[in-house]
């Protein structure tokens, strides 16, 4: 008996992300931004993550980051348990965590090899490591010979490559794509979604948001559909309608 405890507690430990019944409120009175959420994400998966304007889903993100604390519930992310994790150990978490946004983030004023070195120098790696480094990551995302060029001089699917190229530099464990192609056209938005598939093949464990119901459809991916707060389906092979 104590052998099957042992082996449930590790598989409990060794899920990439883990939430047991978590409730997030934002005011005494109010309703639950998340009520009552429970999932669990396998390393290497990637899990679309979709739902209405206001459904919650911005929120689950905000805690796997640690933007937010829930109110109540349990999360463990790569095996750390945020009911101890300290504030000054927060970004070391975030180190596990790439993100990667619907506006792009970049730095106007640095071109595609700094925007991407940027994260690379906080985190406090040598001028040496960045040069060594860098050039692999930017190469990855197909942006080979642009490293010179600014964000104004690049396509929005090549702004959109260097935000990832900066998320997954330092080679997380998550990476979190919030809408990456709700500002691209198809052909642009296909592109990302490739590479996002690209990084997923390389282990990387990969949670999309989205409201593109064709990229749904056709990526035949785990999808999960949050709705007032709750998961109301979670299909391993999932679709979506609006």
């Amino acid at each position: 008996m104590q052998f099957f405890f042992l082996c449930v507690n590790l598989l409990y430990w060794l899920r990439m992300i883990l939430l047991d019944r978590v409730t997030k409120s934002y005011g005494k009175n109010a309703k639950p931004a998340l009520n009552r959420v429970s999932l669990h994400v396998e390393p290497k998966e990637f899990v679309i993550i979709v739902g209405t304007s206001g459904a919650g889903k911005s929120t689950l993100l905000k805690l796997l980051t640690r933007e937010e604390k829930p109110t109540s519930g349990k999360i463990v992310v790569g095996g750390i348990d945020y009911d101890t994790l300290k504030d000054k150990h927060v970004p070391l978490l975030r180190r596990k965590i790439g993100v990667v946004f619907q506006d792009f983030k970049l730095l106007p004023q640095r071109t595609v090899f700094e925007n991407v070195a940027f994260a690379l120098e906080i985190a406090g790696m040598t001028n040496r490591e960045i040069r060594n480094t860098v050039p692999k990551v930017i190469d990855l995302v197909g942006l080979k010979g642009k490293e010179k060029q600014f964000p104004h001089q690049l396509s929005g699917g090549e702004r959109q490559r260097v935000a990832i190229a900066r998320a997954v530099v330092r080679q997380p464990k998550i990476l979190i794509a919030d809408e990456p192609t709700g500002n691209l056209d198809p052909r642009h938005s296909w592109d990302i979604v490739r590479l996002l598939e690209k990084i997923n093949r390389y282990g990387t464990t990969v949670l999309l948001t989205t409201h593109n119901v064709e990229i749904v459809n056709r990526l035949k991916r785990r999808v999960i559909t949050i709705d007032h707060g709750k998961i109301t389906s979670d299909q391993a092979q999932g679709s979506y309608k609006q």
